[in-house]
């Protein structure tokens, strides 16, 4: 190892050439130095800054031992390599900083603007940390200088506190075990906490979600199960309900967990049994956006009037119409969905658990009201919905 006033008068040699070595610096208020030839090739990277009168001035000495076994290398491809590392880190943006044993900051790299500006070379953490976390962070400082275990932190800072910082702590020792200073690097993790926050808000909602569709699922299985004579029968009946949440439920994961038309969902359940080209069911009036829950429980009425048309109303004809109009009432505070078909010569289409499904489940869901008319051939079923169900987006489809 040279003698210090050998490294001290390399250095006083380098700054004598000042201001044209200026053009040398790695970075910023950085300079590497010629490597110094000894029996071990040493560079060394001297943080500065400009005194009065524009000279430089050093503000610490950062050692790097180039030699290896056996290499022939050129010391100045150690310097190259020494500035491609510094500038590689300014790229990064992560911060790195270096202490003396006292805690005074010798040099830093990529400090956070707020941050006393970037400037703080001679402060101690509580002159640029955060007040909040400023001593406890000190203190795990000191802890690791005296033990030589790195630590690792994690706070916030910022006004409102909304940045989020992770911070490696790390002793640093020379060749010969003595205490040098303390490393500190600090990288930025706010995108990840964000991240992280709208991952654990998802999980929950996919959670509320998953229990209210089971839930859902229990009720139309004990209804189909109260009103099957057999077990052929209830299978039948409950895989079309199912087929029928499934599809409504696909088109609410789509639109990431905010809903659907209700012109997409007519369409989604009528052409299961109708086909893309069959125009035997007509939906005018306005389009609204349907929530989560609302489009699973509409598109559930919606399969119960189509099965039972398609069984014992106008669907059962070649030529058969169903009309579905939707309209906004008392101001927009209510939905009103209005399906009608002539039955003439036909049975009756409600029947059993379609009955219950239409006149209670659905309405009771949707804190709604739905009434079941049938008179003279005619088939008018009425459902109402209020507003909390849905978004006005479109004001009218047709």
């Amino acid at each position: 190892m040279p003698s210090k006033s050998g490294v001290r008068s390399s250095l006083n040699s380098w700054l004598r050439r000042a201001p044209g070595n200026a053009s040398k610096m790695a970075l910023p208020g950085v300079v590497v130095l010629e490597p110094f030839h000894t029996s071990r090739i040493l560079c060394f990277i001297v943080p500065v800054t400009k005194g009065t009168g524009g000279k430089l001035k050093p503000m610490g000495v950062g050692i790097i031992d180039s030699t290896r076994p056996g290499d022939a290398r050129s010391p100045h491809a150690d310097i190259a390599q020494g500035r491609g590392l510094l500038r590689a880190l300014r790229n990064t943006g992560i911060t790195v900083f270096y202490q003396t044993p006292d805690l005074k900051v010798v040099w830093g790299q990529n400090i956070p603007e707020n941050w006393l500006d970037g400037r703080i070379e001679g402060k101690v953490d509580r002159d640029f940390l955060p007040a909040s976390v400023a001593s406890w962070i000190s203190d795990r400082k000191r802890a690791v200088l005296e033990t030589g275990i790195s630590d690792s932190v994690e706070f916030r800072d910022g006004e409102d506190q909304s940045r989020w910082y992770d911070m490696w702590i790390d002793a640093d020792f020379s060749d010969e075990g003595v205490l040098q200073g303390v490393i500190t690097t600090v990288v930025e993790i706010t995108e990840r906490k964000h991240r992280e926050q709208t991952l654990r808000t998802l999980l929950r909602e996919v959670s509320h979600r998953s229990k209210n569709l089971l839930a859902i699922i229990q009720s139309i299985a004990t209804q189909t199960g109260r009103y099957s004579t057999t077990i052929e029968g209830f299978l039948d009946r409950f895989r079309g309900r199912l087929h029928s949440l499934s599809f409504s439920q696909d088109l609410v994961t789509s639109s990431d967990w905010r809903g659907a038309t209700l012109s997409e969902l007519v369409g989604t359940q009528v052409m299961r049994f109708r086909g893309d080209e069959d125009h035997s069911v007509r939906f005018e009036g306005a389009d609204v956006y349907l929530n989560p829950n609302a489009a699973l429980h509409i598109g559930l009425a919606l399969h119960e009037l189509v099965v039972n048309s398609m069984s014992h109303g106008a669907l059962a004809r070649h030529d058969g119409r169903v009309h579905l109009h939707s309209e906004l009432a008392k101001d927009g505070d209510v939905l009103i969905l209005l399906w009608s078909e002539r039955t003439v010569g036909l049975l009756s289409p409600i029947k059993r658990f379609g009955s219950v499904a239409l006149e209670r489940v659905v309405p009771l869901s949707l804190d709604g009201t739905a009434t079941v008319e049938y008179v003279d051939g005619q088939l008018d079923y009425r459902l109402e919905i209020p507003s909390a169900n849905f978004e006005i987006e479109q004001l009218s489809h047709g």
